[in-house]
């Protein structure tokens, strides 16, 4: 029975630490700040695929972890007890002018080929009723490949079935056996001090989250916003990116205005009470795409990190990826995601 140390309690190292206990691994999971202190500690968590067109081994790589995710999240909740809110309920979007209906239309033809049947991306048009968007054209989007999951008590469910099959998550530990770091922005800002490139770096996202009661409906994307009904009877709305900011979890200006817009693609929030502001640095790759293998500072040791705005969605995906390198030494990292695309 093989050892593992994952270095980093965010999405990506408890998801992998996961997926190495489900192979009989002894795991020891160590994070001084704790289950997800950074990025995966946020509100958000909109699983939203690419768009289907111009298909390339990343986009095909986060098809197959979307769909993995509703049996990934199974096997979290039913082994430690805590419910992560996953959900797969589908997205709208409501469709700007002309151009972008011709476009839509397109896109439906390439998801039925590139989604294999197992999703599928429509044109509709909208009634105005219950949770649509208001719309220009009067057309909207509608895809059921999408999901949500609040992202915290995703953290707190992948804590809970580890600490179940018998791994420890601590704040502080010895490394033993296979090592993993998975260590978010800090990890990214360590790689490029020590190589002298711009491997990657923070970017600072902010979030709300509103006292709303949508539990069932689908997730909304309007002018860039994601809007995403949580189980919990929340809805959150995000996010900024800044890549210049003071301060790494003060929130500002910017969520206020975003807070606005959001009121303004969907008025029943209007009355809603924002109940929660939330601001962290994401980790993001120079290439941004994750950034998965051997560790390119720690001879013998390995990295997951660079998950940006996607590393819920690619979670189950990656963390198969690297279970299978790690334990078995079997390598199917698409080209994309080597540390060598972002060196």
């Amino acid at each position: 029975m093989a050892d593992v140390t994952i270095r980093g309690a965010g999405i990506f190292g408890l998801s992998i630490a996961w997926a190495c206990v489900s192979q009989g691994a002894r795991v020891a999971v160590i994070d001084p700040f704790g289950p997800g202190a950074g990025a995966s500690g946020g509100i958000v968590g909109a699983l939203a695929p690419h768009v289907p067109e111009n298909w390339n081994s990343k986009k095909a790589f986060q098809l197959e972890s979307l769909l993995m995710a509703e049996g990934f999240w199974t096997g979290v909740r039913e082994a430690g007890g805590v419910d992560p809110g996953y959900g797969r309920l589908g997205r709208l979007q409501p469709v700007a002018d002309e151009a972008a209906l011709a476009l839509a239309r397109q896109r439906a033809g390439t998801a039925a080929a590139l989604w294999r049947g197992e999703a599928v991306w429509e044109v509709f048009e909208g009634t105005g009723a219950g949770f649509e968007p208001a719309s220009p054209t009067g057309y909207l989007i509608r895809d059921t490949l999408s999901a949500r999951l609040h992202p915290r008590r995703g953290c707190a469910a992948l804590v809970a079935a580890l600490r179940a099959r018998g791994a420890t998550v601590e704040r502080d530990g010895e490394e033993r056996g296979i090592v993993l770091h998975a260590t978010g922005a800090a990890g990214l800002a360590e790689l490029s001090q020590a190589t002298g490139r711009a491997v990657g770096g923070a970017v600072k996202g902010q979030a709300a989250l509103f006292a709303f009661e949508a539990r069932d409906a689908p997730q909304l994307f309007v002018d860039g916003l994601h809007l995403v009904p949580h189980a919990d009877g929340t809805l959150a709305v995000g996010s900024t990116s800044e890549r210049e900011f003071d301060a790494a979890t003060e929130t500002d200006g910017q969520l206020d205005t975003l807070i606005e817009r959001a009121r303004v693609a969907l008025p029943a929030l209007r009355e809603a009470p924002v109940i929660e502001r939330w601001a962290g640095l994401r980790p993001r790759s120079r290439s941004r795409a994750p950034m998965l293998g051997v560790h390119p500072l720690f001879p013998g040791q390995f990295i997951a990190n660079g998950g940006f705005k996607i590393g819920f969605g690619m979670a189950p995906k990656v963390a198969e990826a690297m279970a299978a390198l790690m334990l078995e030494g079997r390598d199917a990292i698409p080209e994309a995601f080597r540390v060598e695309a972002s060196m």
